[in-house]
């Protein structure tokens, strides 16, 4: 495994996927790796990014597999619409729902 990871911009207690779009230092990215990724259809990632702040049973059954590694890397599950490149990458932090999340882009499989 290389030493480099991708970065992102996360947010605490994002409300909706807007929230993960503002302008930000570069400063504040965190690297992570995609433990898991989760594929919705598109009226349930529409509903997922309108509302962050709901319990969602994915999230639930998933949170076990993220944490910040000993190295700094976030683990995080990447959530996006079956077919679509970008989504958001959630950092539970131990709840059903994205303590911290990130808009991903896409792009960099």
């Amino acid at each position: 495994m290389s030493d480099f990871h991708s970065t992102a911009f996360f947010v605490k207690h994002p409300f909706r996927i807007d929230d993960l779009k503002m302008p930000h230092l570069y400063e504040q990215r965190k690297p992570f790796a995609v433990v898991k990724t989760i594929g919705l259809s598109k009226i349930d990632y529409e509903n997922f990014i309108a509302d962050l702040c709901v319990g969602r049973r994915f999230i639930e059954e998933n949170k076990g597999l993220c944490r910040i590694d000993e190295d700094g890397v976030w683990q995080c599950l990447l959530v996006r619409q079956r077919g679509q490149p970008d989504g958001v990458l959630v950092m539970p932090d131990g709840m059903d729902y994205p303590k911290y999340a990130a808009y991903y882009p896409g792009g960099e499989d």
